[in-house]
């Protein structure tokens, strides 16, 4: 059925043909179909095949074994000559648990430093809270042992500058958790920009949204939780003390004292994959607005937060602006998606799937229809349309139609498997940490920013250069 709206723009389009406006002044209507395609992507696949000799072995040792230290874990494992050897809690339950998964046999303790002193340790997981990154990162890599570090890298900048001397000092291999950043997907969208596919980068849009109570950090608190089997003081740190609270201990990640927040949580990674994608060093103007909406729980972050960022000018980039969110009160579900506006088109994350979309500029402007032609004298149009053809004469008169093209990742695939690839690639073969200390700050500095802007409502000027904030 035809809806009035669109019989009022054929009845207009029609009086423009029949009326004053001269035939040339028509708009221009691409005749060519619009295309779909869709790509499946080739996994990496390092070491899926390879054989790795017995001396070869690579022996993981794990600090943190909450919901993220065993995503890690089984992640770690799916590369070819990994081995779990020991982990790290403060809660017995999680040792107790790690035995009933990976065996017996693997070493557990309730001291981190216990793992480091373990010669035969290759790899160490820091899957901790926020506030224990900097102290372990450090201490790991003095032990030289090779790091993976869950992001955010740091709970403070100055934080980070520290780890990164470390890196620096002890030679170490390094790596955040970002693990977007090995995405065969981040791969194909930084191939398509970097192939001037979508033109000049205009705007971008980002954004991570939930619509759940684990979502939202709700994490289920076990019923044998107790000071018994919990090292609350070691879980405290460098931070206030406090009176042992299981709350703050399993949902950590909605305090100051202990997390980041929204922006250490998520908008980290959005920044990951974007400055991967472009080659940037990051923003230099920060704003951040948000509030805590609807989990009202004795949280002391927001539940949503929203920030306008500004890049400047760059080697791989004209200036631009971004708009990133994250909403824990997403009513229309949730997802993550990063969406690189161009002047040509746009480059798509969404649902693991990398979207291009190209909508190019007519070969030459458009004239009649909704413009201010037919306004114009009878005279005056026919004066215009003359000149017009005569500046255009040897210009086709086309225009490309969007098309779309679909870039999916194989059934299965786990971007978190490849991130560990990559680290284990660069024990092995020496190859290039793709996510070292300094990139892991340029994109947690920004997210801190983000939180100083919120909770002290200024503008906050980032230097990405220097990696810090005024």
């Amino acid at each position: 059925m035809r809806t009035k709206k669109s019989l009022s723009r054929r009845k207009f389009v029609k009086g423009l043909a029949q009326g004053g406006v001269m035939a040339g002044a028509i708009p221009y209507i691409a005749t060519s179909k619009a295309y779909k395609e869709t790509i499946t992507l080739k996994p990496n696949n390092l070491y899926e095949d390879k054989k790795i000799a017995a001396n070869d072995k690579v022996r993981l040792g794990v600090i943190g074994a909450g919901i993220i230290g065993f995503y890690n874990i089984y992640s770690a494992l799916s590369v070819n000559g990994v081995e779990l050897a020991a982990v790290c809690d403060l809660y017995n339950g999680r040792l107790t648990r790690v035995k009933e998964v990976f065996g017996d046999h693997i070493v557990t303790t309730r001291d981190y430093r216990e793992i480091l002193a373990m010669d035969d340790i290759d790899v160490v997981l820091i899957a901790t809270p926020d506030h224990w990154h900097d102290i372990i990162s450090i201490a790991a890599m003095k032990a030289g042992k090779v790091v993976y570090c869950e992001k955010p890298m740091v709970q403070k900048v100055k934080e980070g500058h520290e780890v990164i001397k470390a890196e620096e000092k002890y030679k170490a291999k390094f790596q955040v958790g970002s693990q977007g950043v090995s995405s065969i997907q981040m791969q194909k969208a930084k191939e398509l920009y970097n192939a001037g596919e979508i033109g000049d980068l205009i705007l971008v849009e980002a954004a991570y949204d939930r619509h759940s109570s684990l979502g939202a950090w709700q994490y289920s608190i076990p019923p044998d939780a107790s000071p018994e089997n919990i090292d609350f003081d070691t879980f405290l740190g460098d931070t206030q003390k406090m009176p042992y609270d299981p709350i703050p201990f399993f949902r950590w990640r909605n305090y100051q004292q202990f997390g980041t927040g929204i922006a250490g949580d998520l908008f980290v990674h959005l920044f990951s994959w974007l400055h991967y994608i472009i080659s940037s060093d990051g923003p230099n103007t920060i704003y951040g607005s948000g509030g805590t909406r609807y989990w009202k729980d004795g949280r002391d972050v927001p539940d949503i937060l929203t920030c306008v960022v500004d890049y400047p000018e760059a080697k791989t980039h004209k200036a631009f602006n971004m708009q990133i969110r994250v909403n824990f009160v997403a009513g229309g579900g949730g997802e993550g998606s990063l969406t690189l506006v161009g002047s040509e088109g746009t480059i798509k994350y969404s649902g693991n799937n990398i979207y291009l979309t190209r909508t190019p500029f007519a070969n030459k402007p458009e004239y009649g229809g909704y413009d201010s032609l037919f306004t114009f004298p009878e005279a005056v149009q026919e004066e215009f349309v003359n000149q017009y053809n005569a500046k255009y004469y040897n210009v086709p008169d086309m225009i490309s139609e969007p098309g779309e093209v679909v870039y999916s990742p194989p059934e299965g695939y786990d971007e978190r498997n490849d991130h560990w690839a990559n680290l284990i690639a660069s024990l092995r073969d020496n190859k290039t940490i793709v996510e070292n200390a300094t990139y892991g700050l340029r994109a947690a500095g920004p997210s801190l920013a983000a939180n100083e802007s919120y909770f002290n409502k200024r503008i906050v000027k980032w230097d990405p250069a220097k990696m810090e904030y005024s």
